[in-house]
């Protein structure tokens, strides 16, 4: 039997109005842990390809019907020791790129009920305290600077000085 391990290059995908109010999802696996739409690439997938295959698993929605953009972003982060088993022996970082996807207003979106239980549409700002992953602060952090805005007080537990 052949072991499939997970690749470890993701897509994390922020999706947002104009006016910046941001879609959270509640994890189904952990209550209170709040993110954006997020995913693995899968065998022979491009990150891009990752993020709009993602965006409909999780979301209903059609990325390529909106105004969706690889922001040429990635991060670093290190895999949780619990999930390492997953990946090839000796797989310790997952890369993570960065896309976003303006919807033209909050809206209504289909959970994939094994992945998450719940949505909000929050300030971003607020959407910055709520989620879980330094990274997810990052992709606010940054969509936050193209509108020449700054995130302030956000606790972004996990950054190497390497990665501010």
């Amino acid at each position: 039997m052949t072991q499939h391990y997970k690749t470890p290059v993701s897509a994390l995908i922020l999706i947002h109005t104009p006016d910046l109010q941001v879609l959270l999802l509640e994890r189904a696996d952990k209550a209170g842990f709040w993110q954006s739409v997020t995913g693995s690439i899968e065998a022979g997938e491009t990150p891009y390809q990752a993020a709009i295959r993602e965006v409909k698993e999780e979301t209903g929605l059609d990325a390529l019907a909106y105004d969706f953009q690889d922001w040429q972003a990635s991060n670093i982060y290190e895999i949780y020791p619990h999930w390492r088993h997953r990946y090839a022996p000796g797989v310790t970082e997952n890369t993570e790129h960065l896309f976003g996807l303006c919807l033209p207003s909050a809206m209504a979106v289909t959970l994939a009920p094994d992945e998450h239980t719940r949505y909000e549409w929050l300030d971003w700002r607020e959407a910055a305290k709520k989620v879980f992953s330094w990274t997810n602060v990052d992709a606010l952090r940054r969509m936050g600077e193209k509108h020449n805005l700054v995130l302030s007080g956000t606790n972004m537990i996990g950054i190497q000085s390497n990665q501010l």
